[in-house]
């Protein structure tokens, strides 16, 4: 048995001991004593938290707990306390512990209702909370862990999301990318970015469907989330219009260049930019710490693409130097990939204001596929 397992079996035994406790207090206001005493119940079970209408659950930060992806919360553990949350009328509020041993004090500490006990394949409520623990244990059963496996691997599938696939180029030989080409270049120039590569990220987000939807609530051409929308000043209705869904997005990779100013090398910050627009900021940031602390570069993708990749095992991801927890890395690095050779592709695509490169194919080929033109 493993030694998680076994403190959780003291700590349950503990708190079944302590059970039912009271304590009376004297209440003591500025102007003298009010009454004489008062009961309190150390035990803040079901009906009290259903009062207060939040439940609060403790676990740990990975795949089988809970993690942030695209600004949605998930995580086995994290989807079955949701759900048993409705089910007896509250919101969650996670509270994300250093390890099992701490998640175990704070439950014991009653700051925490339920917990993610994976060791013992289920959500553990203190048994100090009658009530609460006996509704977990009636409304739990195996087969909504299952199902609650099943509905997380179809968010991460690819059938979570609603669009229209639409050719990566609109007319090849006319050199016509998408019915947006005009916004791109519009919008990508007052950030200095080139407006294919926008395009070319524009067709990995939503490959041209303005009207694409994901399941986490990403919307119109470059899968804006409505929360970045409000900090964009991108009114929600209009999420799904071309013009100002792109020009939300630029102002957004603006501010992701002005978020990684500390690397020097414009190049470079593209694929870190990129990343941050899939992955998140702190997640990447995550990432370059780790690099540094290995010795590897922190400025350069090649390296810091890496972490991204590790930060999806436990003994990366639970390092203290950690700030946001588990990544799926994988999504992020493949995302950055998939957009850089495409946009490698779009390059021979000349805008109507800047006429098409002459250089003969030799001398182009010196150039570094990352230049921005």
């Amino acid at each position: 048995m493993k030694v998680t397992s076994i403190y959780f079996l003291i700590l349950l035994s503990f708190l079944a001991a302590c059970s039912g406790k009271k304590e009376t207090e004297k209440v003591i206001a500025p102007w003298g004593e009010i009454g004489d005493t008062v009961v309190t119940d150390e035990d803040f079970d079901l009906e009290e938290i259903q009062g207060s209408g939040e439940m609060i659950l403790l676990t740990l930060t990975g795949p089988e707990y809970y993690y942030d992806y695209h600004g949605r919360h998930l995580g086995t553990q994290y989807l079955l306390a949701e759900k048993f949350a409705a089910q007896v009328g509250v919101r969650l509020r996670v509270e994300v512990c250093r390890d099992s041993a701490e998640m175990a004090d704070r439950l014991q500490a009653d700051e925490g209702d339920i917990m993610a006990a994976t060791e013992i394949g289920k959500l553990v409520a203190s048994p100090a909370k009658e009530h609460l623990a006996e509704e977990l244990a009636a409304w739990y059963t195996p087969e909504k862990l299952d199902e609650v496996r099943k509905q997380e691997a179809y968010l991460l599938s690819n059938h979570s999301v609603k669009r229209r696939v639409f050719s990566p180029m609109l007319d090849r030989k006319g050199g016509v990318i998408s019915h947006y080409d005009g916004l791109f270049m519009q919008y990508c120039r007052p950030i200095r970015w080139d407006w294919r590569l926008m395009a070319a990220q524009c067709y990995q987000e939503s490959t041209f469907d303005p009207k694409a939807t994901s399941w986490a609530g990403a919307k119109g051409l470059m899968q804006i989330m409505p929360a970045t929308a409000d900090l964009l000043g991108l009114p929600r209705d209009q999420m799904y219009d071309p013009e100002q869904n792109i020009a939300a997005s630029a102002r957004y990779l603006g501010q992701l260049e002005q978020k990684f100013n500390d690397i020097r090398d414009r190049r470079e910050r593209t694929n870190f930019v990129l990343a941050a627009y899939n992955g998140g900021i702190h997640h990447i940031r995550d990432a370059m710490a780790l690099c540094q602390r290995d010795g590897r570069n922190p400025h350069q993708w090649s390296d810091v693409s890496e972490y991204v990749l590790k930060l999806a095992q436990p003994k990366y991801y639970n390092d203290p130097i950690v700030k946001y927890g588990y990544m799926r890395g994988t999504e992020t690095a493949d995302y950055v990939q998939k957009i850089l050779q495409r946009w490698e592709s779009y390059r021979g695509v000349k805008s109507p204001r800047q006429g098409f490169s002459q250089e003969p194919r030799k001398a182009r080929k010196q150039h570094n596929k990352y230049d921005i033109e």
